[in-house]
């Protein structure tokens, strides 16, 4: 778990190039990642990255900065911390 002290440090940007090329700064881990998805924390939530033949050019978490190409479909900023699991795993 991140320290929330440090997170509110962390300045949030987003830079997005002709929906090839994203660049994130604030990032403090990334959580899951494929060449569909991405989902990051950052100092202002949860980021989800959607889209197709994602990779990672360059992540910093010192500096708090991702970098992706690929074709983006979609960004979605989220407060929860989790990807939410089934309706059972969550009962349990």
């Amino acid at each position: 778990m991140v320290n929330n002290d440090f997170r509110a440090e962390l300045p949030h940007s987003i830079q997005l190039e002709e929906r090839h090329r994203l660049v994130v700064t604030g990032v403090s881990e990334v959580l899951s990642f494929d060449e569909n998805e991405v989902i990051m924390d950052t100092s202002l939530g949860l980021l989800t990255v959607e889209g197709e033949g994602l990779h990672v050019e360059k992540l910093s978490l010192d500096m708090g900065e991702l970098s992706l190409e690929g074709s983006i479909q979609s960004l979605c900023y989220s407060r929860d911390r989790q990807k939410k699991g089934s309706f059972w795993s969550r009962v349990f």
